[in-house]
């Protein structure tokens, strides 16, 4: 046995009768869909329902997995106590994948508990599914801050989990569309919002798994998403099988994407190692990129390679461009791993004789001392993309007036505090934005006076 199925299901309190009150009728296509995708579930029987849910214990880094022998919960916070939820964990399973987690180095395990309530993304799922079937244990995961692909080979290993056990597997992703489908909906209006919902739904009705990883992280950012990752652990759960998909509903009547599709397995299917084939892709991609890299980024590179691999502080190569031997700049050296940020260090101003050696210092930083991030592995090495930002001078402004998002950094600096933005950013479309992330950055309250501003271009390398 194995995993048998799955299904992609949405979790609004609104959709229970015990809390909509009537106003669950206005998504009443969704709701049937629900009790379809809970038949199916029922007629695969499964031992174990592994479920996925954006509000369980989430870590930027680290995929949480509920210990222990049960849990329960109540939708007490939506004006709904009586509606209850008990579960009784399957312990074998758990201890099962975390240690395939431990074996592979993947940063996933039950560590980490902070609370043991189910949350109302697993109560909703279980709420329809026990209206036909109780005969499972479950396996409860949270997401991750990680790179989409991560929560693929999460997907892939509750698979291989399944198969060692030999248990009948059913996953349940959890998981709301786009928050931002209408003016009037309580999260308001994006243009991102329709088009993540439309593009979402052709990727997840077709079962086009490999798409779900080609999705900008900003544009779903802007698109207020919920359960892209949790999408993207089903379909490696999924990795490799021949399935049977349903496109059941889609409806965004309180402003907010509820999308349903059920995949039954009906055997293996090898041309379906689809993420396998998506990192064949992205590789060619980065070699043609690699290919083209100049003097800067290839030095950025050689000095990381070396210090992660070796631990060896590389030399300065003796043909070098003379401006980077001559020049004297700040500069920011910034990786980026499957499309998000994987470190960034860089100097205002310069600290060192000369460019090169800036570059040098820095990215030894960006790969090892990022705070936001821990170090880098040897093995991601080959899969880093790498830019450099050789910085002007700055320039104090008088107002944002003078500033552009896409021409010019951006400092702002109170008292010892100061944070830096660097130009022309992925997701950064204003120069409020742009102000709003650098005061973030310096610990300095856009309420605060007496503020001020500096300016800078960069030359950047790719």
């Amino acid at each position: 046995m194995s995993v048998v199925g799955a299904i992609m299901v949405p979790h609004p309190p609104i959709i229970l009768p015990e809390v909509g009150r009537g106003e669950e009728k206005k998504i009443a296509a969704t709701a049937a869909a629900y009790e379809q995708a809970a038949a199916l579930v029922s007629e695969l029987r499964p031992d174990t329902i592994v479920l996925a849910s954006p509000h369980s214990i989430l870590y930027s880094d680290y995929f949480h997995i509920s210990p222990g022998k049960a849990a329960k919960g109540d939708m007490g916070q939506f004006r709904a106590p009586e509606v209850k939820i008990h579960v009784e964990y399957d312990t074998e399973f758990v201890a099962e994948l975390t240690k395939l987690c431990d074996q592979t180095g993947f940063p996933a395990g039950t560590l980490g508990e902070r609370k043991t309530e189910l949350d109302h993304g697993t109560m909703i799922p279980l709420y329809y599914v026990n209206h036909y079937y109780r005969n499972y244990k479950l396996v409860r995961i949270g997401l991750s801050g990680l790179p989409l692909a991560e929560h693929y080979r999460l997907g892939q290993m509750i698979q291989e989990t399944a198969d060692k056990l030999d248990r009948r597997v059913v996953f349940i992703g959890s998981g709301d569309l786009s928050h931002k489908l209408r003016v009037e909906g309580p999260y308001g209006y994006a243009k991102e919002g329709p088009d993540y919902d439309e593009r979402l739904m052709d990727v997840m009705g077709s079962a086009a798994f490999e798409e779900l990883l080609n999705f900008d992280e900003s544009f779903c950012e802007k698109a207020a998403e919920c359960g892209h990752r949790s999408f993207c652990i089903l379909a490696g759960a999924l990795d490799g099988k021949r399935l049977r998909t349903e496109r059941l509903s889609h409806e965004g009547t309180f402003g907010v994407g509820y999308g349903i599709c059920t995949y039954r397995v009906l055997g293996d299917d090898p041309d379906r190692r689809l993420l396998r084939k998506w990192e064949e892709e992205q590789n060619k991609i980065l070699m043609e990129k690699r290919a083209n890299e100049d003097a800067f980024v290839r030095l950025a590179r050689a000095v990381i390679n070396a210090w992660i691999r070796e631990r060896k502080r590389l030399p300065l190569p003796e043909d070098l461009p003379p401006e980077m031997t001559w020049q004297r700049a700040g500069a920011f050296v910034s990786l980026h791993k499957d499309g998000r940020l994987r470190g960034c260090i860089g100097t205002i101003q310069p600290v060192r004789s000369c460019v090169a050696e800036e570059i040098a210092d820095n990215a030894i930083s960006a790969a090892t001392r990022d705070p936001r991030f821990s170090p880098v592995r040897p093995e991601e090495l080959d899969s880093l993309e790498i830019s450099v930002d050789v910085l002007s001078e700055p320039e104090s402004i008088s107002s944002k007036a003078e500033l552009d998002v896409k021409r010019y950094g951006v400092i702002v600096s109170k008292g010892g505090r100061r944070g830096l933005l660097l130009p022309n950013l992925d997701g950064v479309d204003s120069i409020d934005e742009q102000i709003a992330i650098a005061l973030q950055k310096a610990g300095i309250s856009s309420h605060e006076k007496g503020i001020e501003l500096q300016r800078f271009e960069v030359v950047r390398h790719v």
